[in-house]
């Protein structure tokens, strides 16, 4: 067997010794902008060799602290000793036969795990497909062929996917949906209760949108007609947008009421991310329909619908699946990231990050009036930024802060509707002498700016 270099074995150290990115990454670029498509963005172009814990290291030997996780997929850590140790055991035994020719234990397994680890103690029944996009689009597929309707509601802010279903679900312009339509129809947007930019003020918030949200929904698009409501319990790339205390349970109520299927989309948010197993347990919501992925199998391609036993029935045989839905090596990785996230226990680990990075940012936030707003749960925390004295979105300060953190060894990304919205989401793995360090970082970049 090959020597692990990386994973937990990787030293859990901040080291530059090149500028960033370095001239072996440089030439790398170089390669990429040759062979692959332009469409095909980067964020920081340091090519990876290796990973592991909270750190990433690149070509030229700099080692990065890692705010990123991959876009929340490596919470228990880039090669985390059980993902590895399943996963390679099970690509020795085989490598596909497609679950739906000739089945296989793990797939069984994860779906197992799915139903005791998602809210609710009702039957439940799970599908794997591979990617964040096509968890959504089948979890519409199961909802329209349950309730014999077409409609789907989704939220302001909201992100589904680049698929073009849920591209359409999906609310931001640039760069997700521009000149990739027409999409597809019967797909229908609502306020979400996004209180720091509420125009009556955050106490008012959560009433307000639900009010609005249910009238556009009974007045706008009929209730007899909605298949499906769609929300991240905690929106990603809309800007971590935590919506008001409440107004998830009245739009919940509202699809039970109504026959609607609730649909939490819990791809970015799921998996401790936020110092529970699903975000969508903070206010006791028991969806429908889960849709999970990302942070689900420590890196490897795997996503799932989650639900009502007698829901996820409904779609016919053969309906449902994919070539490559629940690949086996992806399923060992998954119980593998399951097996860490309990014995580590990460949702621990998540809220401590939260305790320590929003401590951090509070204080922040008193000597730079720049930053806004601080949300978020868990290992999942952002920070808005607006220009001084005003709300008014500041994304040239958000480009010009990543900017600052890349160059001195540190991974963060922007989100956000209006770019103006630093996200943090460090493995769940991660010393807390380095979270300190990533954040000494963001301190000294605020303060140059």
């Amino acid at each position: 067997m090959t020597e692990l270099t990386g994973g937990p074995a990787l030293p859990q150290e901040r080291r530059i010794v090149t500028a960033i990115p370095g001239p072996k990454s440089q030439e790398l670029l170089a390669r990429k902008n040759a062979a692959v498509a332009g469409g095909v963005g980067l964020t920081l172009p340091v090519f990876t060799k290796r990973a592991g814990g909270g750190v990433l290291e690149d070509v030229d030997g700099n080692s990065l602290i890692d705010f990123g996780s991959g876009i929340a997929v490596t919470s228990v850590g880039s090669s985390a000793e059980a993902v590895v140790r399943r996963a390679t055991a099970q690509l020795a035994d085989f490598t596909h036969t497609c679950f739906m020719v000739t089945p296989y234990e793990g797939y069984v397994e994860v779906c197992e795990q799915l139903a005791e680890l998602t809210p609710g103690d009702h039957a439940k029944k799970s599908a794997l497909f591979n990617s964040g996009a096509e968890a959504v689009e089948n979890a519409v597929k199961i909802a329209r062929a349950y309730t014999k309707r077409q409609a789907v509601v989704v939220f302001d802010h909201g992100y589904h996917g680049r698929t073009n279903l849920t591209m359409a679900l999906t609310a931001k312009n640039m760069p997700y949906k521009h000149g990739f339509g027409p999409f597809a129809p019967e797909v229908y947007r609502v306020p979400v209760a996004y209180g720091y930019r509420w125009p009556t003020g955050p106490e008012n918030c959560a009433e307000e949108a639900a009010a609005q949200a249910i009238d556009a929904m009974t007045k706008q698009v009929g209730a007899d007609n909605i298949a499906a409501i769609i929300i991240e319990p905690v929106l990603g790339e809309g800007g971590f947008i935590e919506p008001a205390k409440g107004f998830l349970p009245r739009i919940a109520q509202f699809a039970k009421d109504n026959g609607i299927v609730f649909v939490a989309d819990e791809i970015q948010s799921g998996f401790c991310r936020t110092g529970q197993w699903f975000a969508c347990e903070d206010e006791g919501i028991v969806p429908d329909l889960i849709t999970t992925a990302k942070g689900i199998a420590g890196g490897l391609p795997l996503a799932a619908v989650t639900g009502r036993a007698e829901i996820m029935d409904a779609a016919h045989a053969g309906g449902l699946g994919g070539t490559y839905g629940g690949n086996p090596v992806a399923c060992a990785a998954a119980l593998g990231s399951i097996e860490t996230m309990r014995e580590m226990d990460l949702n621990a680990k998540a809220k401590r990050i939260e305790e320590v990075m929003k401590g951090r940012l509070s204080a922040m936030q008193e000597k730079f009036d720049i930053i806004g707003d601080i949300r978020g749960r868990g290992a999942m925390i952002a920070i808005e930024l607006v220009k001084s004295g005003s709300k008014d979105a500041n994304p040239e300060a958000a480009g010009a802060l990543a900017k600052a953190c890349h160059a001195e060894g540190l991974i963060v990304l922007t989100c956000g509707t209006y770019g103006n919205v630093l996200r943090f989401l460090p493995p769940l793995v991660i010393g807390e002498d380095l979270l300190n360090e990533g954040l000494d970082i963001i301190e000294a970049a605020f303060a140059r700016l």
